[in-house]
């Protein structure tokens, strides 16, 4: 039989903990109300009670945070619940089997990211372990508020020292202080939009706390070489010792390819009869095949890689890793900037020239669009202000044609001499 008094202050303290076991007493005013003798010496409030046949076990409070008069109000209350049918602890249930948001980044994973092309989706699963997850892990999805999302894009915006060891190697990178990061953290949010509108479709939640973040405005990076700096980069890549890095540099300026595209370029994917590269969906940004025309000299590199390439090998430009293109160039690209003296250069910003030369041809913007292979015409029209060169000697050649000429003015006094 289960040790039963009127609980208060004295008979709460003065029980001595039993080794090896906990022990409750119960209360002779509220059935099932007692207190739990823990084998450590501390001591809660509980409820013992009956639902749907089974024993049950509430846990109210610990002692003395919960004094003996507050813990017998509620369990009174808790009481009253149970007679009407009602199961104090099927709400805890419930949260302890709510997913967390390290369940929504699972899912996310296993269910969308594997949709996506490969480099995106490692650069989302980098963004959630890195920036997300460390916050946001362990908290219910249900939990995460505007605010939530507000003061995280806030945190991601400010950005962080470079590099995020703790302990630098170099002195000057000790000295490295946070760079501001709008852009990372605008396309954090739009990754947690994503998210929260396939949790609302999973019902996990009715929301989408990320469905207006604050946007922050992005600079867009603008870098085009002149004809001086591209003469000084090709003169570098004639001499450089790597042929075959070289030589992807050269095909991501004629075409105006992303880098990866080039890399994993293949023989089977130029037809050099009609001058057309077709770009297999699997390597390009926009998921879907992209087919271009391509320049003779274009055609010549692809040649001169078919004789250098042994025989069996798909890659134009193969690794020395048997079966696999070229992974990384980044080392070359670097001696090629000291050596072209473009220390601001990007191999991206070749891609901006090859747009910026279309334009300066005569190209039209949906003309420009189709070869870069852009999905969005508001992609292309970052293009549009290069336009106006053309349009501005177009402007100039009315002007020169409407423009007053100079007429000979006559000089009489010249004719009295001349007489």
């Amino acid at each position: 039989m289960p040790k039963r008094m009127r609980l208060n202050d004295k008979t709460v303290r003065e029980p001595l903990p039993v080794k090896g076991r906990d022990f409750q007493i119960f209360d002779t005013d509220v059935r099932g109300f007692a207190v739990c003798i823990y084998r450590s010496g501390s001591r809660a409030f509980t409820l013992d009670y009956r639902y749907a046949g089974r024993q049950r076990r509430m846990t109210i409070g610990r002692w003395p945070e919960w004094t003996v008069t507050a813990a017998r109000d509620r369990a009174r209350q808790l009481r009253r619940e149970i007679d009407e049918g009602g199961d104090p602890l099927a709400g805890k249930g419930e949260l302890r089997t709510a997913p967390h948001f390290s369940d929504m980044i699972e899912r996310y994973i296993a269910e969308h990211l594997v949709k996506l092309a490969p480099a995106n989706a490692a650069d989302q699963k980098a963004m959630l372990a890195k920036l997300v997850a460390p916050l946001w892990g362990k908290k219910l999805v249900t939990d995460i508020t505007k605010t939530d999302v507000a003061k995280l894009l806030a945190k991601v915006a400010e950005g962080r020292a470079r590099p995020a060891k703790e302990k630098p190697n170099n002195r000057a990178r000790k000295l490295q202080g946070p760079k501001p990061t709008p852009v990372r953290a605008n396309r954090t949010g739009e990754v947690l939009r994503k998210m929260f509108t396939l949790a609302i479709e999973w019902g996990w939640r009715e929301d989408n706390p990320a469905a207006a973040f604050h946007r922050r405005i992005e600079s867009a990076r603008e870098r085009f070489l002149s004809q001086l700096e591209i003469v000084q980069l090709a003169a570098a890549l004639d001499g450089a010792a790597d042929q075959r890095a070289a030589g992807i540099i050269r095909l991501c300026m004629l075409t105006g390819a992303r880098l990866g595209e080039v890399r994993q370029a293949r023989f089977e994917q130029f037809n050099l009869e009609l001058g057309v590269w077709s770009k297999p969906a699997a390597t390009t940004k926009q998921r879907k095949v992209h087919r271009v025309p391509v320049s003779t000299d274009v055609a010549a590199i692809v040649r001169q890689r078919q004789l250098l390439v042994p025989s069996g090998v798909p890659w134009l430009f193969p690794s020395d890793t048997p079966g696999q293109p070229v992974k990384e160039i980044r080392r070359f690209w670097i001696n090629v900037q000291k050596e072209a003296k473009l220390p601001d250069v990007r191999i991206h910003d070749l891609r901006h020239t090859f747009a910026s030369l279309l334009v300066s041809g005569g190209a039209s913007l949906e003309m420009i669009g189709k070869l870069l292979g852009h999905t969005q015409m508001q992609t292309t029209q970052r293009y549009a202000h290069l336009m106006d060169s053309p349009l501005r000697a177009g402007v100039d050649a009315v002007a020169h044609i409407f423009r007053p000429r100079p007429t000979l003015v006559h000089d009489a006094d010249s004719e009295l001499k001349q007489a």
